[in-house]
């Protein structure tokens, strides 16, 4: 069997007579529940899937799960929130213009977005095709958006290939959108109208708004927008200063990014000593007593094997000629100009209470290679931070986020959590439901 993400209008094909075509085998299945006919496996499988699941193909509809306030909480938290003028600019503003739709939905299926055409949204909304709708395969049948999460890549759909007979009007291409960093799933892009919507270009188009929002979010978190946290400058001429940034999540060796509105950001990359070095005096610099740590602090915090402080203050010495406007002071050892930190950033969404938010920012442990006792402990307590706020809450995008990482994939409470908090309608519930059977056999 050939990959699942083929064309749903082959080059050469005829769309009209494709359509009779996918009508009559749609007619044939929903009265006898035999395929006949040839059919792409895509379809086949996917409606074996849905039938499976309870999905009458008479009459199914989305079931509409958010209302307005739950709708709203998701959207402000979403990861997908900020890329939105990015698919707005890309896809929703030519759509309109065509006639089309573009839809955004979760990692559960749940629609957040839809916009485009106003007459085409009006029309689409007879069939649940709207925000806080459900269109995950096993909740509506055969869709793009839904069976795109099902077998986790592209799909197209053409009329009649959707189980529902309501819907059979319609057709789709969709793709999901994966977080760049970790790889996990995070929601699926779609465009939904008539035949027209499943041409090889506009599956093509569908596929590279993708890979921009993807490297949107990628730039995002190299590049975190600052602008409305610090005071603002307005004097003629002078260029606004960027608060230094160090990120050591998921890092080898700490970044370090500095440098001016207007002139771009300069990215250093320190060795492992300096990264901890750096990193454990950020800590500190908002403590109680003022911050700063000594030599004879740092020695211990650094290494269980005994360092002078002599070795400790060269390398200090060192470092101080790759950071470039941040400044250390000495007796004790500090930073003395502001620098944010990804470790204080997960921290703050998870005060704020935004989850997905914060699941987003912890890119991975804190220098994961690092044996310094300080670092160590630093690491853990942010892990069992964000893992704790994961288990005590009830959100599956978030565990499932998580859950996708390599710092989650092997995390039988995450994946167990996530387990009861899928509907069992969701398309990831079979997965997660097997990788819980999987870890749960590796732990006997």
């Amino acid at each position: 069997m050939g990959p699942p993400f083929g064309l749903a209008l082959p080059p050469g094909s005829d769309p009209q007579q494709l359509t009779r075509y996918l009508r009559s085998a749609h007619d044939d299945f929903v009265s006898t529940g035999h395929l006949d006919r040839a059919l792409r496996p895509l379809v086949v499988e996917s409606w074996r899937r849905s039938v499976d699941s309870g999905i009458n193909p008479e009459s199914a509809l989305a079931p509409i799960r958010l209302d307005d306030g739950r709708l709203a909480e998701i959207r402000a938290t979403h990861p997908l929130a900020q890329v939105m003028p990015v698919i707005r600019r890309l896809l929703v503003d030519p759509a309109a213009e065509c006639g089309l739709l573009v839809a955004v939905s979760d990692a559960a299926g749940q629609l957040l977005w839809v916009e485009g055409d106003p007459s085409l949204r009006s029309r689409a909304e007879q069939m649940h095709f709207l925000p806080g709708a459900d269109w995950s395969e096993s909740s509506a049948g055969t869709n793009a958006p839904g069976t795109a999460l099902a077998v986790g890549g592209p799909v197209q759909i053409l009329g009649a290939e959707h189980l529902s007979r309501p819907v059979t009007p319609w057709s789709c291409s969709a793709a999901p959108i994966h977080e760049p960093e970790t790889g996990a799933v995070l929601g699926v892009l779609d465009l939904t109208g008539g035949a027209e919507v499943v041409t090889p270009q506009t599956l093509t188009l569908v596929r590279a708004t993708v890979a921009a929002v993807e490297a949107e979010l990628r730039l995002a978190r190299l590049a975190p927008q600052l602008m409305s946290e610090r005071p603002s400058l307005v004097t003629s001429g002078w260029s606004a200063p960027v608060v230094p940034t160090l990120e050591v999540l998921g890092q080898r060796g700490a970044r370090l990014g500095y440098g001016a509105a207007d002139a771009g950001t300069t990215t250093t990359t320190l060795s492992l000593r300096h990264s901890e070095m750096l990193l454990l005096l950020t800590e500190t610099a908002g403590s109680m007593s003022g911050g700063g740590m000594s030599a004879a602090e740092l020695a211990v915090a650094l290494s269980a094997d005994e360092h002078s402080s002599v070795t400790i203050r060269a390398e200090l010495s060192r470092l101080r000629t790759l950071l470039g406007p941040v400044r250390l002071g000495s007796r004790p050892y500090r930073v003395l100009d502001q620098v944010r930190t990804d470790v204080a950033a997960v921290r703050g969404q998870l005060r704020a209470g935004r989850l997905r938010q914060a699941v987003a920012a912890y890119q991975g442990p804190v220098l994961p290679t690092s044996t310094a006792p300080a670092v160590e402990r630093l690491r853990e307590e942010l892990h069992m931070l964000v893992r704790s706020a994961l288990l005590s809450g009830d959100d599956p995008d978030a565990l499932l986020s998580f859950a996708d990482t390599a710092h989650g994939r092997d995390d039988y409470e995450v994946w167990q959590a996530a387990l009861t908090a899928l509907p069992a309608s969701s398309p990831r519930y079979a997965q997660v439901a097997d990788h819980v059977r999987q870890l749960d056999r590796q732990l006997a």
